[in-house]
């Protein structure tokens, strides 16, 4: 093929031969990559098309996996890739330096696609893995990330020898020889790199992550991934870098799953003087049934106690005998009926009021449920509205709320003994 009529084109507007054959040589590098370009998006749209129309006929969910990894956005690369490959020696056969520099783009481009098309079939592959029941008792992650070490290393090697004009076994040779001067010099960047590539691997963290690590003082924003450090952006506005492989040996709360599920969590205890728990009595149960939210409960529980003590014949007249409601339990399930009824209290996540086991600070009942609004602020003006509200109703159920005594309790004490 005759390409040389630019070149021509060019003398014949006044250029010298050195300066046309520069400038028509850049041209035609210009109209290749835009036509490597256009061939990258049609074989795109076509192999993408084709694809999910096959996936949407499929019944099998596995073929998602490849979809989701992009495989086959990858291999569209390989196109214009052979492409450029097969024309730029006949553009360029009279430009031996620069038919050099492109075959070296070349190979370094083979090498990357290679490289990230190698890495996402490994991550497919393990999560076509995972669908299998066998997984759960037989991890491979950690074999798979060995394996995309050894892949990136692998093309690190030859993206060297492809610059530097030397083979692959030489490297290594070398290497092997300067593996220990490596290590001491390149020792936190060796670090850095392998801590990267496990926290990218597993999505561990990524920039806007709100995480804490008390180690290393951080309770934060993350704001910057890099090689060697992550800055995270403390509440108190402070700046905290993190060595990024402490982040791999260490460990680390990451709140990015409370953000993503849209709740935030209260849990919270009340404690309870022990010595105001009773059985009701029936003023009380009258007192009780005329709070909105209990009455149905009431009705129920006593028709439900009724019966039972009916049937096994229990004299009444003995506290102790058979089932009676306590006022512990109807404030269980008066805080359970108010929080159901709260517009900013997740009903549809984790909902429950329960005891735990009893202290000497008295019987502590916890409240365990998720807020609607995660926003710092706003969460904690929803939990400290809640418990004003459950402090307050307390003494309506003749119940105590312990709390140790104070030298004022104490001058008090000993007034009344004057």
């Amino acid at each position: 093929m005759d390409v040389s009529f630019l070149k021509e084109f060019l003398i014949r507007i006044g250029l010298n031969d050195t300066m046309a054959s520069w400038v028509a040589g850049m041209t035609w590098l210009i109209v290749l990559l835009l036509f490597s370009y256009l061939i990258y998006w049609i074989t795109k749209k076509i192999i993408l098309d084709t694809v999910i129309r096959f996936i949407k006929r499929s019944r099998t969910k596995r073929d998602d996996i490849l979809l989701k990894h992009k495989i086959f956005e990858k291999l569209a690369h390989i196109v214009p890739m052979l492409f450029l490959y097969l024309v730029i020696p006949v553009f360029y056969s009279d430009h031996p330096v620069l038919l050099k520099v492109l075959d070296k783009f070349l190979g370094l481009y083979l090498v990357t696609v290679s490289v990230l098309l190698t890495n996402a079939i490994l991550n497919a592959l393990h999560s076509i893995y995972l669908t299998l029941p066998i997984s759960r008792n037989r991890p491979i992650k950690g074999y798979v990330q060995v394996t995309q070490v050894l892949v990136y290393f692998t093309g690190l090697m030859f993206i060297i020898s492809i610059l530097f004009n030397t083979s692959v076994m030489k490297l290594l040779t070398g290497l092997g020889a300067m593996a220990a001067v490596l290590m001491l010099i390149f020792k936190d960047t060796i670090l850095g790199f392998v801590a990267s590539l496990q926290i990218a691997g597993n999505d561990m963290l990524k920039p806007g992550d709100w995480i804490e690590m008390p180690s290393r003082g951080a309770d934060g924003t993350v704001l910057e991934i890099s090689l060697y450090t992550v800055k995270v952006q403390n509440w108190d506005k402070t700046i905290v870098t993190i060595p990024t492989y402490s982040l791999v040996t260490e460990s680390f709360k990451n709140w990015r799953g409370m953000e993503e599920s849209g709740g935030r969590r209260i849990k919270k205890s009340v404690y309870i003087d022990i010595k105001s728990i009773r059985f009701c009595t029936p003023e009380m149960i009258e007192k009780y049934r005329k709070i909105h939210v209990l009455r149905d409960y009431i009705e129920q529980k006593e028709k439900e106690i009724a019966e039972y003590n009916k049937k096994y014949n229990i004299d009444n007249s003995v506290l102790v005998n058979g089932r009676r409601m306590t006022n512990i339990g109807t404030f269980r399930k008066y805080v359970q009926e108010y929080l159901r009824r709260h517009p900013m209290i997740h009903t549809d996540m984790t909902f429950m009021v329960r005891q735990l086991q009893s202290t000497e600070k008295g019987l502590p009942v916890e409240i365990y449920v998720f807020s609607k609004d995660q926003q710092w602020v706003n969460y904690e003006t929803i939990q400290a509205d809640i418990f004003d509200h459950i402090f307050a109703v307390i003494p309506e159920f003749d119940l105590r709320v312990f709390q140790e005594p104070s030298g004022y309790d104490i001058l008090q004490l000993a007034e009344k003994k004057r």
